[in-house]
């Protein structure tokens, strides 16, 4: 145990010192491994931590389960190319923006409609900031409420799928991906639900920091829904096809989470080929967008299992195990600490290092406890993305700061305390109520 401890320390050290997760997870676990094999003086040790190495990057490169990463990601570029992300602000506008702060519920609704078809985080709020913060300033809004909405709101790419993060998540822990999804609509729902709350609290106390906007007509509230019909029935396709609602005669249709993300890939290309946004140059900046960031996660994925196989070798899951069970800790209180590791490492890790770094970890232990694997991958995104809000990384906040570059991170930091606190009670409840995760399995 104390070896995998002093790698754990070893790999936070190199990601302070800015190497890569990825280099740092692979780096760290072959040392491990050769460690455990023999010793670091012992030449014959690293034939099997190179072994290991080799055959991992072979696996994990000719694994077609793994071709769930690029086609989901390259359903949120095509959706992205196809300036969706407008039209679903407009829709939740006119709905809700004649309300006193009605313009940052729209923001809310908006980026958990975007992260329905976008699956990430940074994503939502790279483009709902440069959509929604000009429109929310046009209407006098206090900047601070303006971008903790896009901010917090955009941590719903995560959890709504099809989220990249609980395909992640399911591969490391060989939990069923269609599941996952499922499990992630209500909670997303609920935080939709809570940040909306977080707004109206907002305005409050505060009147003048979200004037009421422009009342709209119901015909133009029935233009603005029909602007995203294409949107509405793309996702339905893909939540309806991993949940069964077409496996009914004639049809008999059932699909897999690779093959739902061909169907999305294929849908949202369709979509922005049809809307006239995509170009040759456009087209190609697409796909070689989407081959680097699959290649970036592939490369993460490959050095979190080298990382996992040297602590499972050096005993780390399985003491802990024994330490918990050993001391008969309530299984809540055992939650409960890992949710406050969780929000101290968020503070310096970004959600993605963050799960991968420690998931191999807890997982042997939420499992031996009880604990439903769906259940808790839920939590750990919810867990991890209260990260992206909190100083002093807080990815999402520079995000925006680099589309809105005359907001200081200072001002969303202040403006983001209401919505950190929505996310919290929105953990407590997770936890508390685990029912409200697996309501639809």
């Amino acid at each position: 145990m104390a070896t995998a401890l002093v790698g754990l320390a070893c790999v936070l050290i190199l990601v302070f010192l800015r190497v890569p997760i990825a280099f740092a997870m692979g780096f760290v676990g072959v040392l491990g491994v050769a460690h455990q094999r023999g010793g670091l003086l012992e030449a014959s040790s690293y034939v099997p931590a190179v072994t290991l190495a080799a055959r991992q990057i072979a696996d994990t490169t000719q694994d077609y389960g793994l071709s769930v990463i690029p086609l989901f990601i390259l359903m949120g570029l095509f959706i992205n190319k196809g300036g969706l992300s407008r039209e679903l602000y407009n829709l939740g506008n006119v709905f809700l923006g004649h309300l006193r702060g009605g313009l940052a519920l729209a923001t809310v609704v908006a980026c958990g409609g975007f992260s329905a078809i976008c699956g990430s985080s940074l994503a939502t709020v790279a483009t709902m900031s440069r959509v929604a913060i000009p429109e929310m300033r046009r209407f006098g809004y206090d900047d601070r409420l303006s971008s903790a909405s896009v901010a917090s709101a955009g941590t719903l790419g995560a959890l709504i799928p099809p989220s990249v993060v609980l395909v992640i998540y399911g591969i490391l822990t060989e939990t069923s991906i269609g599941k996952l999804f499922i499990a992630g609509i209500v909670p997303g729902a609920i935080g939709i639900l809570f940040y909306m709350g977080a707004v109206r609290w907002v305005v409050v106390v505060n009147p003048k920091a979200g004037p009421p906007g422009e009342r709209h007509s119901w015909s133009e509230r029935g233009r603005a829904l029909l602007s995203v019909w294409a949107v509405l029935l793309l996702f339905f396709i893909i939540i309806g096809g991993l949940y069964g609602v077409f496996d009914f005669p004639p049809l008999n249709l059932t699909f897999s989470p690779t093959e739902v993300a061909g169907i999305g890939a294929a849908g949202a290309f369709l979509i922005a080929l049809g809307r006239r946004r995509l170009s040759l140059g456009d087209l190609f900046e697409v796909l070689r967008d989407s081959a680097k960031t699959s290649a970036g996660l592939f490369m993460i994925l490959i050095g979190a299992a080298l990382f996992s196989a040297f602590i499972n070798l050096a005993g780390l899951p399985a003491a802990l195990v024994g330490f918990v069970t050993g001391y008969d800790l309530p299984p809540l209180a055992v939650i409960a600490v890992i949710a406050v590791i969780y929000l101290l490492l968020g503070c310096v890790f970004e959600s993605l290092s963050l799960l991968l770094l420690t998931v191999p970890i807890f997982f042997p232990v939420v499992v031996a406890l009880g604990f439903d694997p769906v259940w808790f991958g839920i939590f750990v995104v919810v867990v991890t993305e209260i990260g992206m809000l909190t100083p002093p990384i807080g990815m999402n906040v520079f995000v925006l700061q680099a589309s809105m570059a005359d907001i200081s991170a200072a001002t969303v930091f202040r403006g983001v305390t209401p919505f950190w606190v929505a996310d919290l009670l929105r953990l407590t409840l997770i936890i508390l109520v685990p029912g409200v995760v697996l309501i639809l399995l």
